[in-house]
């Protein structure tokens, strides 16, 4: 097996798993966005099925991004700058989407350190 195999099926795997949760959230915004904590939903800037609507939007693009070769540390980042927001936002529950959503940030966190162009860091300025 090729050394990156197992790291192209943790791509592709993520990919899905954000694109199919954006085409759910798009279909379903309400329902998804009762996962949320009454403080978090007040805190909103606009009505709670528009700010889902465009969290699908978001996850289809995070999505997306994991599969585009030069921009998967973006999709990365993203996603895991949005899944900390859920973490932090969503009503820890019974359901084990708490507990799915800390492996898939961990997950995104791999998926980052990994591909960040490290001559961003050496850049001068």
């Amino acid at each position: 097996m090729k050394k990156e195999m197992p790291f192209w099926i943790l791509r592709i795997a993520l990919s899905a798993t954000f694109i199919i949760i954006g085409i759910m959230i798009l279909q379903e915004p309400l329902t998804w966005g009762s996962y949320l904590s009454p403080w978090a939903t007040r805190l909103l800037p606009t009505p709670l099925e528009q700010a889902m609507l465009g969290t699908g939007i978001l996850d289809i693009l995070i999505g997306t991004l994991l599969l585009i070769n030069p921009l998967v540390w973006l999709g990365a980042l993203l996603g895991s700058a949005h899944l900390v927001i859920v973490l932090v936002g969503s009503d820890i529950n019974a359901f084990g989407i708490t507990v799915r959503d800390i492996g898939l940030l961990g997950a995104t966190l791999h998926i980052f350190l990994k591909t960040f162009p490290k001559e961003m860091l050496n850049r001068k300025q």
